[in-house]
């Protein structure tokens, strides 16, 4: 799948590898979370509003639109929040059911 983003500079950092809806996908040290899921897709997550897509909004973390959760439930801003090596996100929120996603 294409990236929304395109990496254009500071592609000699170190790699990090994560899991991302059980698929394993690899940033540089120093990426946000925003950064590594749209370099490797087209959007963050799915919304819980619409069957649209979410892509973050703001970009400093004061709209809500980036929420990611970590496997185990906890909910992270993908704008603000680092990756880190052996993290696996899902962009689904576990515990929600959506009305509107069948």
């Amino acid at each position: 799948m294409k990236g929304r983003f395109v990496r254009l500079a500071e592609q000699g950092r170190p790699t990090v590898s994560l899991t991302v809806d059980g698929a394993a996908v690899e940033a540089l040290q120093g990426d946000t979370l925003m950064v590594a899921l749209l370099t490797h897709g087209n959007a963050l997550r799915q919304s819980e509003f619409d069957s649209g897509r979410r892509a973050g909004f703001c970009l400093m973390g004061a709209c809500q639109d980036c929420w990611v959760w970590t496997r185990s439930g906890e909910r992270l801003r993908a704008c603000s929040n680092e990756v880190r090596d052996g993290l696996d996100i899902v962009t689904t929120q576990p515990e929600a059911t959506w009305p509107l996603h069948g």
